[in-house]
């Protein structure tokens, strides 16, 4: 099994400081402009009609601090 891919640039600022969150399980820090984030896998995309994932929930948790 291979290691999840990290994050190349913060989505609030695209900044490249990004530094991982003792926060939890896919947490990240951006240390640019100090906002903290966690990314989800939500599931792949049905091929049928629309883009809806198979698994609900929000495509990112924001923690602005």
């Amino acid at each position: 099994m291979s290691e999840r891919a990290a994050p190349f640039f913060c989505p609030y600022c695209g900044d490249e400081d990004l530094r991982p969150s003792e926060a939890g399980h896919g947490a990240w820090e951006c240390h640019g402009c100090r906002r903290a984030f966690q990314l989800k896998f939500l599931g792949l995309l049905s091929t049928a009609h629309g883009s809806t994932a198979t698994h609900g929930g929000t495509t990112h948790d924001r923690h602005d601090d």
